[in-house]
């Protein structure tokens, strides 16, 4: 009676102490939720900002198991890298929440992540892009998520956009408008006005233009969107050069570098440069036109470079991501099992304590209840030796498809280099020597020599990659 009543005593507390825990662990997942929700808003102001929040929650949802704040919080990280134009980094954390979201059945955070790899691919892969976009469309039709098909309406517009369908992208940004005026989000709202003031201005409707994108800069700054205020200024800057208003191209300019210095976007600095340029070549200032050029194709052959390393290592990422996604469904595989285990365990441990009291209450058929523990405990040693045998077998068969993915991912690498543009460095200066040639105000003798460097480092070019594309011995340029 004595035991009956300690065990029941142990009982009660340990009742109590799980309760405590389930408190605490729905605090945890409270702070979790807040500090992605927190820096998830604070991407257009402070992508550095939208890392640390986002890492932070995290490291608390790591810790107490929670996966689905484990997978928000990997996709807030991706968007703050996407904002910091780090790609790789953004794609490995898409990839990462997506599985979690996978795994948990999770349909709206497969298509919100869907959503976001689908931005990320929209100014360099447009099928690619359309292809993850349409992916989340399909999701959203079982969902009915407006603000997600907000989003997606607008990523797939910019997709138009880049590809010269101007009406088409316009559609779309009205169908993404609509929505999140219906929704009151004021920060896409402005987001919107913008894209749409960019379509206007290449349809050279340049008062709608002009004043859709000063009403969107007007309320991101009232937002704090400080790359929302950099990438208006750039258009406006266009916008004002197209028209010669060239004070008021230099005014917005130079309120537009100190936006990109402050959310530390060196694309958006070059973009500046490159549209410095094309103002000075207007007005004539030749000799300050050909400064800018000359830095802008400096600058252009580092990108170039770092671009095609960047497409080269997000194509290597979705390949080892696809390897990590096949070794969780084995390890999701192994957890069943353990569950198994577990369970096993606890019936064996169920039964033992039947027999304890049957010890109590029988001394004779103590023999007998021994010998039947004995047999349990050897075919539950059977039952671990099969499954070391089946982990065993699963762990060659992963060995095995991670070799061929990384025979797979070097063949893509070989190929995947040479799918950006090789010359557009080299091309770019010498459209500008050619049209300071024909205005006449550049030294005749100095302007050939640098174009016949130019058409020497395409020809080079052109050269590398006829011997990489008919030489299959090599792999890299």
């Amino acid at each position: 009676m004595k035991k009956y009543l300690i065990f029941i005593f142990c009982t009660l507390f340990a009742c109590f102490a799980y309760a405590d825990d389930t408190k605490a662990i729905g605090k945890d997942t409270s702070s979790v939720i807040e500090l992605n929700t927190q820096g998830f808003k604070m991407r257009l102001t402070s992508p550095e900002q939208t890392i640390a929040d986002a890492t932070k929650a995290l490291d608390i949802a790591t810790k107490i198991g929670y996966k689905r704040g484990m997978a928000e919080s990997n996709r807030v990280i991706g968007v703050g890298y996407y904002y910091m134009d780090q790609s790789v980094k953004a794609i490995h954390n898409y990839l990462t929440a997506l599985n979690y979201f996978i795994e948990l059945k999770d349909l709206a955070g497969e298509g919100r992540v869907y959503n976001n790899i689908g931005n990320l691919y929209r100014n360099t892969d447009y099928d690619l892009s359309l292809e993850f976009l349409n992916k989340t469309l399909v999701i959203l039709k079982k969902l009915n998520d407006k603000p997600i098909t907000a989003g997606v309406y607008n990523n797939i517009g910019t997709v138009y956009y880049h590809k010269n369908s101007f009406y088409q992208a316009l559609n779309y940004y009205n169908k993404s408008y609509d929505l999140f005026t219906e929704l009151k989000d004021s920060v896409n709202i402005v987001q919107l006005m913008e894209n749409k003031g960019v379509i206007y201005f290449n349809l050279h409707q340049y008062d709608k233009a002009e004043t859709l994108l000063l009403k969107a800069n007007k309320e991101a700054r009232q937002l704090d969107l400080n790359e929302t205020v950099a990438s208006i200024d750039l258009t406006l800057a266009e916008l004002y050069t197209a028209q010669n208003r060239f004070v008021d191209a230099e005014k917005i300019i130079e309120e537009g570098v100190v936006f990109a210095g402050m959310i530390k976007s060196d694309k958006i600095k070059s973009d500046f440069e490159y549209t410095s340029y094309q103002m000075e070549l207007k007005r004539k200032n030749y000799e300050k036109a050909l400064g800018y050029l000359r830095h802008i194709y400096a600058q252009d052959s580092v990108t170039f470079k770092q671009g095609t390393s960047v497409q080269i290592k997000m194509m290597e990422e979705q390949v080892k991501q696809q390897a990590r996604q096949k070794e969780n469904e084995i390890l999701v595989q192994r957890q069943d099992n353990d569950r198994i285990r577990f369970w096993a365990v606890a019936v064996v441990a169920g039964l033992l304590l039947m027999l304890v009291g049957l010890l109590i209450s029988n001394v004779k058929r103590k023999a007998k209840t021994n010998e039947q523990l004995t047999e349990l405990n050897a075919e539950v040693s059977r039952q671990k030796d099969n499954l070391d045998r089946i982990n065993h077998h699963l762990e060659e068969i992963i060995d095995e498809r991670t070799k061929d993915l990384q025979i797979k991912n070097k063949k893509l690498s070989e190929y995947s280099s040479y799918l950006s543009h090789q010359i557009r460095g080299p091309i770019a200066t010498l459209k500008g020597l050619m049209n300071l040639e024909k205005e006449g105000l550049v030294d005749q003798p100095e302007c050939i020599k640098m174009m016949n460097k130019c058409v020497g480092e395409i020809d080079n070019k052109i050269i590398e990659m006829s011997d990489m594309l008919h030489d299959p011995v090599k792999t890299s340029l």
